[in-house]
């Protein structure tokens, strides 16, 4: 990356812009930094935090693009953070609707920065913000960090569903269920609902079920089309957050004892062998209730 100026695997025939630099010493790259954005899939997020704490300041300011709960422990990334690095310091994390080949190519975009710091949620979205990128702040972490954990999983059951070829009607359907579910579990942790309606939580949801540059929704359709999980990563060459997602999404909601019941068929497909038919008849015969329960 740095001799050709570009990350030819991930994105290419995009140049970085001129003041960025590839680099891959930790200490150089944090030597004299404030603002540290560390952005790793949500399994490398503890280590590389751990890898970083020797280099991080009395005065720095951490943020995050990091989505989903930590597998086994259940906890969210600030939670993560925070033991790793203490509780001492402003964090944000940033989250949304937000399609790196888009974002890179320049294409209008928005998300949300939420922070436990008024100040650093605002400098970050100065940051941020350009012509084509805009950058709206809450001090809502949890709600924020809870959408971009469960959309993953849910994006999956869509890609499920079109390959199927079940139609618009089922995929509405998975969405707005799926938001509901998403809430549920959202609102037990202790989020605000008005997060849910907002860029990281509905706005990330929609995107991440209805594009084919969503991992998760492709991973969904390689499912139905009879790939194994296996077959269908190394055909995407990239991390599937929903996979691991969709093992500690049901950890935490069993343990809370929040009823998700698409996510809970997602895991049964990825974890214990059942078919996406079967699962799909699983959800359209379960016991009839009010929409708002």
């Amino acid at each position: 990356m740095a001799e050709t100026g570009e990350n030819q695997r991930y994105l290419p025939g995009i140049a970085f812009p001129t003041n960025l630099q590839a680099n891959p010493d930790l200490v150089s790259c944090l030597d004299g930094v404030r603002d540290v954005l560390v952005v790793v899939p949500s399994h490398g997020l503890r280590d590389t935090l751990t890898r970083i704490k020797p280099m991080v300041r009395e005065d720095s300011r951490i943020c995050w693009a990091t989505k989903g709960f930590e597998l086994h422990s259940g906890k969210l990334p600030h939670t993560v953070a925070e033991e790793v690095l203490g509780k001492g310091h402003p964090m944000a994390v940033l989250s949304g609707p937000t399609f790196a080949k888009e974002v890179a190519e320049g294409l209008p975009t928005a998300m949300t920065i939420a922070a436990n710091d008024t100040e650093f949620a605002d400098d970050l979205a100065q940051a941020f913000s350009s012509n084509n990128f805009r950058a709206y702040t809450s001090d809502d972490m949890v709600g924020v960090e809870v959408g971009g954990a469960v959309k993953n999983v849910l994006a999956i059951a869509a890609g499920m569903s079109d390959g199927l070829g079940f139609g618009a009607n089922t995929r509405i359907a998975l969405i707005t269920r799926g938001l509901v579910e998403l809430s549920r579990l959202g609102a037990a942790l202790g989020a605000r609902k008005e997060t849910f309606m907002g860029l990281a939580c509905m706005g990330d949801l929609v995107l991440t079920c209805t594009d084919n540059l969503s991992r998760n929704r492709r991973m969904g359709l390689a499912l139905a089309s009879g790939k194994t999980v296996e077959e269908a990563q190394e055909e995407i060459q990239q991390v599937v957050e929903g996979v691991l997602a969709a093992e500690a999404v049901k950890e935490v909601a069993d343990e809370l004892g929040i009823e998700m019941p698409i996510c809970n068929q997602v895991y049964q497909i990825l974890y214990e062998g059942k078919s996406p038919r079967e699962a799909v008849q699983a959800l359209m015969t379960r016991e009839l209730k009010p929409e708002n329960l």
